[in-house]
């Protein structure tokens, strides 16, 4: 089944199990996702570049000691929203013990999320995730951008539920640092 027909078919009401469902339908492995308002959202599979620095990553952060269970690429995440659960899929996530498995895991021990820009997704990576998962309380969301120097901008989260930008540097410098130094 290609998106094009599973569009035919959205519910009118969509669910994250209907999304998995159309994840598992599609025959092209396309990503399906969903803002809490209900919006879908279904994006083209990752290219190599985008798969790189997402590897680039995970490695720096299994070489600096952490569990290679706590560091999880594209699994999908609940976002809470007023209206009922939203689903995200970000690039990579930092958890502070191992997940139970599971399609949809819920935000209690997410620590750090990461979003690699593909084209199109600028302002949805930018505003509207960085917005959602603020809300949610997610306490960090890094955005790689890909640019030539893959500028990774550094977010925290503030007391008052917005994010700050703490720093932006290029991913090279970024993976020459201690983890501990970004997520402690």
């Amino acid at each position: 089944m290609t998106a094009e027909t599973v569009g035919w078919h959205l519910p009118p009401v969509v669910t994250l199990d209907d999304l998995t469902a159309m994840m598992a339908a599609d025959e092209y492995g396309h990503r399906y996702e969903m803002s809490p308002g209900g919006g879908v959202s279904i994006m083209s599979l990752p290219d190599s570049e985008h798969a790189a620095i997402a590897s680039r990553l995970m490695g720096w952060l299994i070489v600096a000691g952490w569990p290679a269970e706590q560091i999880l690429q594209a699994v999908g995440i609940r976002v809470p929203g007023p209206n009922g659960d939203g689903g995200r899929i970000p690039d990579l996530t930092v958890w502070s013990k191992p997940q139970p498995r599971g399609v949809w895991l819920a935000l209690a021990d997410l620590l750090l999320v990461v979003e690699i820009v593909s084209r199109g997704s600028e302002a949805t990576d930018e505003m509207v995730k960085r917005r959602e998962y603020a809300r949610a309380g997610i306490p960090r969301y890094w955005l790689v951008d890909r640019d030539a120097a893959q500028s990774v901008t550094l977010h925290h989260l503030t007391p008052n539920g917005e994010y700050d930008v703490v720093t932006k540097l290029p991913l090279a410098w970024l993976l020459t640092t201690e983890p501990a130094d970004h997520l402690g």
